[in-house]
């Protein structure tokens, strides 16, 4: 249950700014899109950067979206987990690696389902999402699979996911 009512789905104006909104959502606003609409300026930053996140990254899709999914289980955000899964799918991920991020740790350590670039990028999206602080051992381990550019990316993606999924969870947005 919201925490506070969804703007309306039909909302118009500030047209700019939902205008925007929409077209990055395919015409339609989502949920999560009418709960920042609260406040159009908040919802024209988070647009904008979560846009730039979503679409005009070098990292790969798989990477980006295996991010998304295993942060939205570390923190009980199942909107952002059931939004992300068939993304991950749609990248090159497989339905049992889907299964197997509900449990982030045994995932982390299943050499059967994920590559090595794959559990690096796992490990340090778990220290990331449950301390803040990632060891040298498990950075360097995703270091040495991925451009700088690349990390850089990774280390936001894990970042930005973390900010979207406390927003949902304290918000009580629902799965449309």
């Amino acid at each position: 249950m919201p925490r506070i009512p969804y703007v309306s789905a039909d909302l118009r104006e500030p047209r700019e700014i939902v205008d925007a909104v929409r077209a990055r959502r395919g015409g339609t606003l989502l949920n999560l899109d009418r709960m920042l609409l609260h406040s159009p300026e908040l919802a024209r930053g988070w647009n904008a950067h979560l846009g730039a996140v979503r679409t005009r990254l070098s990292l790969s899709p798989k990477l980006r979206e295996l991010a998304m999914c295993i942060v939205a289980v570390i923190n009980g955000a199942e909107y952002e987990f059931i939004h992300h899964a068939p993304v991950f799918v749609e990248a090159g991920g497989t339905q049992a690696q889907v299964e197997a991020m509900r449990d982030p740790d045994r995932a982390a350590a299943d050499a059967a389902l994920f590559d090595e670039t794959e559990r690096a990028a796992l490990a340090v999206a778990i220290a990331m999402t449950r301390s803040v602080r990632v060891d040298d051992a498990a950075f360097d381990a995703l270091k040495a699979r991925l451009s700088e550019q690349q990390l850089v990316e990774y280390v936001a993606t894990v970042a930005t996911y973390n900010m979207v999924s406390r927003f949902l969870v304290a918000m009580g947005v629902e799965p449309e």
